[in-house]
């Protein structure tokens, strides 16, 4: 069986380099169009009734829609990290959410996969959010920043450090913050403010978004962040325009390597806060602004995917679209979003959301469209984002440091039905095992519903077991009532965590 899935996968991937003429390259570009806090309802393809998001459904409605895509933690940096090595990040412990003036959590030695496409032959790009550190500690913001993105694969670098609402509130192109005065140096710090700078806590009356919690630090377009920040002013981004902003750098890209083939990590801000959409999306959902940004990602979405074909690129480039976590309707900023969400369900019918051990804390929108190789369709297969490294190995042809990646190549072209057999997933530090239609939460102490969030968490001091194929929801717990299942789930766990699980199992 594994001989008769390798041939083909080989024979299809020699017909896939053998297609494309027209003075291309016969490899295909790859774009991983990455998305922030997008719930699995948040996409009228799967399901959503109150938001039409056309240019996504595209995606999935002409590509394969998976609808059981998994992100491999509930929250941002190390989901992202997950998809960049291949590695659980559960595994690395400096793999949390990290502030804006962090190291960098992957190592120069470390496989990645814009590595793994530059042995392949092709240029690299990450144009959007990062958020997985900087430097080596105490970065000078006013020199060259180093490491970061391009040490670890990456030929060209136009990101954000770390998030929308954190400092420093400047762009860093290939190591540099873009349009800095040097006249005006820039200074960050996450342990106190420098002196003479107003923040949202005490300078509420310099705002034009109220903070709920965290988010009371320095302030910049009327906006109190998490962080403090100094100088730098010609160089701020303007919160409203980012989305613009990023699309035209992605579009940039494509037109300026064409006649190569490329790899770009397109990593969108929204639905993150603060949401900020452009004045021409503002209102348009109804919503409020976490719908407003949305609306205006599938229309960036549509925009991008308009230049692919205007260049001629479309069929020749392979578009894996996936979001880093689940939703969260309150993450800091009073904007309306729970007051305002109507029939809206960010989660569909899955459980808990961001942060949480519950399913829809990773459970995410994940479509795989390639015009005219890969066929419409929905897979119901089990496929992981930390598994594009090694299957894009495969298609790519070389060998890669695959670690905890697995190759599902034929999976994600949809010439296979079948995914990968079982996740750890990770929320918190804490992690949870899915395993065919079953899901096991081990026992942990902790709040069951948070106060910041209102999203619960997942966290019982009781095992949990659902058999998600029966019960989407998670609402019937099986944990006493099937102790087998529960006893040979368990011992899979440990298996893959190993002592890291052991500690955590004395404890309770």
């Amino acid at each position: 069986m594994v001989l008769k899935k390798s041939i083909l996968v080989l024979l299809f991937s020699v017909l896939l380099f053998t297609n494309y003429v027209n003075g291309q390259s016969n490899k295909p570009n790859v774009v991983v169009i990455y998305l922030d806090d997008l719930g699995y309802g948040d996409l009228s393809a799967y399901g959503a009734t109150e938001l039409n998001t056309p240019n996504m459904d595209v995606l999935a409605n002409k590509g394969i829609k998976f609808t059981n895509g998994y992100a491999t933690s509930a929250t941002c940096t190390p989901s992202r990290f997950g998809l960049l090595t291949g590695v659980y990040p559960w595994r690395n412990k400096k793999a949390k959410i990290l502030p804006g003036s962090a190291p960098l959590i992957i190592t120069t030695k470390q496989e990645t996969l814009p590595k793994m496409f530059k042995r392949a032959g092709y240029q690299t790009a990450i144009v959007g959010k990062w958020h997985l550190g900087l430097g080596a500690g105490n970065v000078d913001w006013n020199a060259h920043i180093t490491p970061g993105p391009n040490e670890v694969g990456f030929d060209e670098a136009y990101i954000l450090a770390a998030t929308q609402d954190r400092t420093p509130t400047v762009y860093i192109k290939n190591g540099r913050v873009d349009g800095l005065d040097p006249k005006d140096p820039i200074f960050v710090s996450y342990k106190k403010n420098f002196e003479g700078e107003p923040t949202g806590k005490d300078n509420p009356e310099l705002t034009t978004m109220k903070w709920h919690h965290g988010h009371n630090n320095s302030i910049v377009n009327g906006i109190p962040r998490i962080g403090y920040m100094k100088g730098g002013e010609a160089a701020k981004w303007s919160d409203v325009d980012m989305a613009d902003h990023f699309l035209v750098k992605a579009q940039e890209y494509v037109k300026n390597h064409k006649k190569e083939p490329f790899f770009l990590y397109y990593a969108l801000q929204q639905p993150h806060v603060p949401r900020t959409p452009h004045p021409r999306f503002v209102g348009k959902s109804g919503m409020g602004p976490r719908g407003d940004v949305i609306l205006e990602a599938d229309w960036v979405i549509g925009q991008f995917m308009k230049t692919l074909k205007d260049e001629g690129l479309l069929e020749n480039t392979l578009i894996i679209f996936s979001s880093d976590n689940g939703p969260v309707l309150q993450d800091g900023y009073y904007d309306n979003a729970i007051e305002k969400l109507g029939k809206h369900t960010p989660a569909g019918k899955l459980r808990g959301g961001k942060y949480s051990l519950f399913d829809a804390g990773t459970r995410v929108p994940f479509m795989v469209y390639w015009k005219g190789t890969v066929k419409p369709q929905v897979s119901n297969a089990l496929v992981c984002q930390i598994d594009l490294l090694a299957s894009l190995a495969s298609l790519t042809g070389v060998d890669a440091d695959v670690n905890d990646s697995e190759d599902i190549l034929s999976t994600l072209l949809g010439k296979s039905k079948k995914g990968r057999k079982s996740l750890v997933l990770e929320a918190g530090s804490k992690t949870s095992y899915r395993t065919g239609d079953w899901v096991m939460i081990p026992p942990y102490k902790g709040i069951a519903v948070s106060k910041n969030t209102s999203l619960e968490t997942g966290i019982s001091q009781e095992y949990q077991l659902y058999n998600l194929k029966k019960d989407v929801s998670e609402e019937h717990n099986l944990a006493k009532s099937n102790p087998k299942m529960l006893k040979k789930l368990l011992a899979e766990f440990e298996e893959i965590r190993g002592k890291d699980y052991s500690n955590i199992k004395k404890k309770y």
